[in-house]
């Protein structure tokens, strides 16, 4: 019976569907020194389709762009100041430039569908460029926590792309990663893991010592727990409360509206019903559908289930793959093995398919701080100036709707969170809350007590 030979890494890799899978995890780099090994890996590299469809700059040490030089007056910048005809985008947008202008002469630049430049020094111009230039064919573009960006400008550059007179075929952009916050980079296994129960490799040495492999596993934990909150960070839309720490300018929300349908971003806009305003009778119609409550276009921030009534919305709840694409965000990190819109906004198995969302004036003195749960317009209706939340009308018996702010740290919360966390003082009938006030439960006041009134 013979025996078979080795097999070699190129028999494999000549699979399409095995290389495919394979050659986005890998730099650039390392995709261009294989192809320089042998002929047969260099056809398969360069005109196999698709190989350099998802580039990754971030962790690119030549991409970086180092302000120290100009700070302390370095070599880079002295020779800079010397060629008057070098503008501010051309200076700051230098390093990526050159590595476009490499790309382009080795035929590779036209290959790249998804291009992700997060934290690195990137100009409005060079972003310009990018949407608008045929040697470009970026689909998916991630510049998330990015230097150096007039965001004034990348919203001109946004709207002249999507303008009603373009070409046909144009934006080739389709999505923008730019609101959420870069992608954390996981910890290779090798690093991670324990080689042996009874000795941990650190830095080349044995290391015999209890406190070095407890060391070295919750190091291991550590990482291992890092893999899976990015996961699960990916999906954050998909989870109960606040997305968005910052809520996006009106510049931004105009823009958004401006791209709906054409550019899809990491944010969507609120489909509130406030914000559709239809011609209606001012008499027949809901409250919220009359003008005087309409909403101009805002970025949603919180990510809310059912009415906690109703359990419905007016709007309705979306669901992925039966509602419009465009009322839902792209998620992070950017897909590895497709550039599609449709990729970039699938939810893991895990989260469901259902959301809503809703910007934070949609949910302002109907939402929940602390327990998330929220009234929908027409379970509540806005109380008239002068008749705030926390009034008899809202508060009264089986009518507890709307949010009071009892504690400043809690924010706004419903009566149930009141009920549940806050306390009377029986001597000055001042009220505390059991969360904040350092010290204090259910049944003893601390703080509170220690600074001078005794419950």
């Amino acid at each position: 019976m013979m025996e078979a030979g080795p097999t070699s890494l190129l028999h494999p890799l000549s699979n399409s569907l095995v290389l495919h899978q394979t050659v986005a995890y890998l730099p650039v780099s390392s995709l261009l020194a294989l192809g320089a090994t042998s002929k047969s890996f260099k056809d398969l590299v360069h005109r196999t389709p698709n190989v350099f469809r998802h580039l990754d700059l971030s962790n690119v040490k030549s991409a970086q762009f180092d302000i120290a030089n100009i700070d302390n007056g370095g070599e880079v910048w002295r020779n800079v100041q010397l060629d008057e005809n070098v503008t501010e985008d051309d200076f700051y947008g230098g390093p990526l430039l050159y590595i476009f202008n490499t790309l382009r002469k080795r035929n590779i630049l036209q290959d790249v569908q998804t291009l992700i430049l997060d934290g690195l020094s990137v100009t409005s111009d060079l972003i310009s460029d990018i949407i608008t230039q045929d040697h470009f064919n970026v689909r998916i573009l991630s510049i998330r926590e990015v230097q150096n960006l007039h965001p004034r400008k990348l919203q001109q550059a946004l709207r002249y792309a999507v303008r009603p007179s373009r070409p046909a075929g144009t934006p080739k952009l389709k999505g923008l990663y730019f609101f959420g916050s870069k992608d954390m980079t996981p910890l290779p296994r090798s690093d991670r893991g324990i080689s042996c129960p009874d000795t941990a490799p650190a830095h080349g040495v044995l290391v015999h010592s209890r406190g070095a492999q407890i060391g070295a596993q919750w190091n291991q934990k550590s990482g291992d727990t890092l893999a899976e909150e990015m996961v699960r960070d990916g999906d954050k839309w998909y989870s109960m409360g606040r997305v968005l720490a910052k809520t996006p300018t009106t510049d931004w929300d105009n823009t958004i509206l401006a791209c709906q349908g054409i550019i899809s971003f990491d944010v969507v806009l609120c489909h509130g019903p406030r914000h559709s305003l239809l011609p209606s009778s001012e008499r027949s119609d809901p409250w919220y559908q009359k003008s005087r409550y309409h909403l101009t276009p805002r970025v949603a921030t919180h990510s809310i289930g059912g009415c906690c009534n109703c359990g419905r919305a007016p709007e309705g709840i979306s669901r992925f793959g039966s509602s419009p694409l465009e009322r839902f965000p792209m998620l992070a990190p950017p897909p590895l093995h497709s550039s599609t819109e449709k990729a970039a906004k699938a939810p893991f198995m895990a989260s469901g398919s259902k959301l809503l969302l809703r910007c934070i004036d949609c949910l302002r003195n109907r939402f929940c701080e602390s327990c998330n749960k929220w009234w929908c317009e027409d379970c509540y209706e806005i109380p008239e100036p002068g008749q705030g939340a926390g009034s008899p009308h809202q508060w009264g018996n089986g009518g507890n709707f709307g949010v009071v702010r009892s504690c400043f740290e809690c924010g706004l919360i419903c009566f149930e969170c009141i009920k549940r966390t806050q306390l009377m003082c029986k001597v000055c009938g001042g009220g505390y809350c059991t969360v904040h006030n350092e010290g204090s439960t259910l049944t003893t006041a601390g703080r509170h007590a220690i600074d001078g009134c005794r419950c």
